[in-house]
């Protein structure tokens, strides 16, 4: 392991971090705000599983840098070939360590709210957004994240309108930041009798889960609250009950919807999360708008741009156009292999730290 990379981990920073976490933990009245204590103990065990790690990780290497010098002056092919073989899984554990690296985001470590609307290109965009639904889920299941849909409206003859999928996991957020923004997809449509090729589009918002680290004060008076039956898809998407829960606030416009647990209350609960996330993000989005104003710069106003191309007719390539990254294997993306695209874009904004030896 390079000191540049352990330099970059800041070994020290974290102890510390660790040891001011530990002895807030110690306070007499420490439970008395019950998820405020749940969200520092989550930190504070995520911290200590970090560090274990990397110690971990360097005393592996000092004990195979130690056999190593031992077969310089002994040489035994036998053991070496064991040394070598040794390396493999460090190497790959230190490659995931690089990757972790550049999550360092305020909110990466957190769960994640992820919101897919079907865009332009009717049932064939509908289609397409249930397709990314599927692509996500079996990127979540390969990482062992768990997943929950809150909400799902069907298509009108196939696919969805829109959902919105919650998923837990370390760094949950972190990872898929790099998918919010603009989807599209080329094909020949299974919709078109004449089988022509179609263009189709969707859109994917991704929301830090801040439920439990951030105050956010919502009036009762500014909340509409309706109840209607659910409708989804059924199965693994959606438990069909007579609570489902849509809530608006009156003040920003912001809708949200929840049907997928079995009580009104555990709706409205789900609900009330999903709305102080998205008013956490507007009032971020406020801020970067008003910073990037004051610096002159340009305003990009939503996630409007597009972001990623899959085409699998004439040929089949899926391309990033913010890093260049690009794949001709469009089969085991939509299966979820998306890491390769996570990897690249987190890259090009850490502005080359996963490069580090």
């Amino acid at each position: 392991m390079s000191k540049k990379l352990w330099c970059v981990f800041d070994l020290a920073s974290k102890g510390e971090q660790i040891e001011k976490l530990e002895t807030e933990s110690m306070d007499p009245d420490f439970w008395s705000d019950n998820r405020k204590a749940q969200a520092i103990m989550q930190q504070l065990n995520a911290l200590r599983e970090e560090v274990t790690t990397w110690q971990g990780v360097a005393a592996q290497l000092n004990d195979l840098l130690g056999l190593a010098q031992l077969l310089e002056e002994e040489p035994d092919a036998e053991m070496q070939a064991e040394v070598v073989a040794s390396l493999v899984p460090i190497e790959e554990q230190i490659e995931k360590l690089q990757f972790d690296l550049m999550l360092s985001g305020e909110h990466d470590e957190r769960d994640v709210i992820l919101s897919i609307h079907a865009g332009s290109g009717g049932v064939d965009a509908q289609d397409w957004a249930e397709i990314l639904l599927r692509m996500y889920l079996r990127w979540a299941e390969h990482h062992r994240f768990k997943t929950e849909v809150y909400d799902y409206s069907e298509g009108e003859e196939a696919g969805l309108k829109s959902t919105t999928v919650g998923i837990t996991g370390r760094f949950a957020y972190g990872y898929l930041r790099s998918e919010a923004g603009t989807h599209r997809l080329i094909r020949l449509s299974p919709f078109d009798a004449a089988h022509r090729r179609h263009t189709s589009f969707a859109k994917v918002e991704v929301i830090p889960d801040i439920e439990n680290a951030i105050e956010i004060n919502i009036r009762p008076e500014d909340i509409e609250v309706d109840t209607y039956r659910a409708t989804g898809a059924g199965g693994q998407h959606v438990n069909k009950t007579d609570s489902a829960v849509r809530m608006r606030h009156m003040p920003t416009g912001i809708v949200v919807t929840c049907q997928n647990e079995r009580s009104q209350l555990q709706n409205r609960e789900v609900a009330l999360k999903l709305l102080k996330a998205k008013l956490y993000e507007l009032e971020q989005k406020k801020h970067e708008e008003e910073t990037a104003r004051l610096k002159g710069e340009h305003v990009q106003a939503d996630f409007g741009t597009q972001i990623r191309s899959v085409t699998v007719h004439p040929y089949s390539i899926v391309k990033d156009h913010r890093t260049n990254y690009e794949t001709g294997n469009t089969e085991g993306y939509l299966s979820g292999d998306i890491d390769p695209f996570i990897h690249a874009y987190l890259q090009d904004q850490a502005g080359g730290v996963a490069a580090l030896d």
